[in-house]
């Protein structure tokens, strides 16, 4: 059958206007039936064959452990449904909870269990019951598992209590591992190997029908599916660079090609930008404590602190004195929205975030600090002067561009910031003690946890207060999530103190990305959830609720 090349493929990653023509790869993709348009209209009065889409991703969404939720499918740093297998329960649009696999589910009254009833008409794609054994089995798998970029830490365990009933075991009260659970994938124990990500079984929507690594993946509709039949029966996506992905779009032979703010100005005739809202954002931890400390995470011990950071003047004199929406005007043209915090607009997010934009406060907090004005411009302290290395990913133009501008605007302050683009093999051992240009954002409120709890996996800026972690503990043992909310925001700001900029200011936050896609304006692309962290496969969540008209 039709295929990427390896020279063809090495053309749509470089930097040509080139293009593969996938028509071919369309063809041999239909098993034998009539060539179809991409819309899955007939063509030359032949046939109505499968309806299908081809998407552009990026090289980055191939996932390195394959289809394999043990690892990192649909998990991880960039979250998604996985498509291929089934979840207990899901998200809507709004971000509320729904029933997949699960019928009914409750928590007890000390959060320490969670029971779930299952459906009895799921089966995986070998014809096998899916039963509650496997619910276990995956979730117990997880826990044991090295390789899993899936944190279930707070988990104690998964038992089957019957072919309909599991029950999860809590080491901590911890009901945001619903949201997590709205992603993890369920893997049958009777098939499951260490080969499992290359041939998965599941019991979702779809079935992979074909990988071919590096180049593209293709899915097809499960015909057993216990849900609604998807509406588009074949999905194709291909792997490519960001001027490969314009240059496909260029020449129609994909159907919704991923772009950035640097070529959203070049959309191809025939296609629609469409405009997904995100919560993937774009902020710099400052380090809380003074240099010389050490700080241990899963990578081992590292040195922490830094001796301009750890000053609260100047974490939240740059706090004030950052024009973010400016920013995203210079840096991504305007197609972003500012952010406060991880997870603006959601409902655990906290308006006492906001921080409106004021030079000249920001310059009096520093004044005010000790801060003093030196002969070149540059503020000192004791000593000290108002300079820091700022890093980010030389791989990724707007986190470039993010260090640029903050460091031009930062000199009106008087505080100098020198940026260093480093793989992230170089930058990691600085995590610690030197800001960072992060990006993060996930549908939970997790993310607060991550990063502010002082055990959070996140907390780069060594950030600990005992009032946060309490309010943050209380918030996670609520029995239902949506009571959970107003303490989540009290973790933020409850009057007097928190991560606010007008509390501890232990990061700053820029803006959340908008995640911008070409798509053919026959394509209907059903209604998007915000987009989280990650340009990939949160697009095709709800594929197959899409549809050519």
């Amino acid at each position: 059958m039709g295929t990427l090349t390896r020279r063809d493929f090495a053309k749509l990653t470089g930097a040509t206007a080139a293009t593969l023509s996938l028509g071919g790869l369309l063809a041999g993709c239909a098993n034998g039936e009539e060539k179809q348009a991409s819309d899955g209209k007939a063509t030359g009065g032949q046939a109505k064959t499968p309806s299908q889409v081809v998407v552009s991703m990026t090289a980055g969404s191939e996932p390195a452990g394959g289809f394999d939720p043990m690892v990192s499918w649909g998990c991880g740093e960039h979250v998604h449904e996985p498509l291929i297998q089934s979840t207990l329960i899901t998200t809507t649009t709004e971000l509320e909870f729904a029933n997949d696999l699960a019928t009914s589910y409750e928590c007890s009254e000390d959060g320490m269990a969670w029971t779930f009833s299952l459906r009895n008409d799921a089966k995986f794609s070998d014809g096998t019951p899916l039963t509650a054994r496997d619910v276990a089995f995956t979730i117990n798998g997880i826990l044991n598992s090295e390789a899993s970029e899936c944190d279930m830490s707070m988990v104690k365990e998964a038992v089957a209590k019957d072919d309909a009933t599991v029950v999860v075991s809590m080491t901590k009260p911890f009901n945001a591992l619903l949201y997590t659970l709205a992603v993890v994938g369920i893997v049958p124990e009777h098939a499951y190997d260490d080969k499992y990500g290359d041939s998965p079984i599941g019991s979702g929507r779809y079935l992979l029908e074909q990988w071919d690594k590096g180049q593209q993946v293709i899915l097809k509709a499960n015909p057993d599916y216990y849900g609604e039949a998807p509406k588009i029966e074949r999905v194709v996506v291909v792997f490519m660079g960001e001027d490969a992905s314009l240059a496909a779009a260029q020449s129609g032979q994909v159907d919704v090609a991923y772009t950035s703010a640097t070529f959203a100005d070049k959309q191809p005739g025939g296609y629609d930008l469409l405009n997904c809202k995100s919560v993937d954002s774009r902020g710099i931890s400052l380090p809380t404590v003074p240099a010389g400390g050490t700080k241990t995470d899963e990578k081992g011990e590292a040195a922490a602190g830094n001796n301009v950071t750890c000053d609260l003047a100047v974490r939240r004199a740059i706090n004030y004195g950052v024009d973010r929406e400016e920013m995203i005007k210079n840096v991504m043209n305007g197609y972003g929205t500012i952010a406060y915090s991880v997870g603006d607009g959601m409902p655990w997010s906290s308006p006492d975030m906001k921080c409106t934009t004021d030079v000249e406060k920001a310059k009096k907090l520093l004044d005010e600090g000790g801060w003093a004005v030196g002969a070149d411009g540059i503020r000192e302290k004791n000593g000290t002067r108002a300079a820091f290395n700022l890093y980010y990913s030389a791989g990724d133009t707007v986190r470039q561009g993010i260090a640029e501008d903050f460091s031009n605007q930062m000199k009106t302050l008087g505080i100098e910031v020198t940026i260093k683009g480093a793989s992230w093999d170089d930058l990691y051992p600085h995590q610690f003690t030197d800001p960072v240009v992060w990006g993060w954002g996930t549908n939970a409120p997790t993310e607060i946890y991550n990063l502010f709890y002082s055990k959070g996996t996140g907390n780069y800026a060594s950030y600990e207060s005992t009032t946060t972690d309490a309010y943050l503990d209380e918030a996670l043992a609520q029995p239902k999530v949506e009571d959970s909310f107003a303490l989540w925001q009290k973790a933020q700001w409850d009057g007097t103190s928190g991560i606010a900029p007008q509390g501890d200011a232990p990061w700053v936050w820029f803006a959340n990305i908008d995640h911008l896609y070409f798509a053919k304006e026959s394509l209907k692309v059903a209604e998007q959830k915000p987009h989280p962290h990650g340009h990939g496969w949160s697009l095709v969540n709800n594929v197959d609720q899409w549809a050519w008209v």
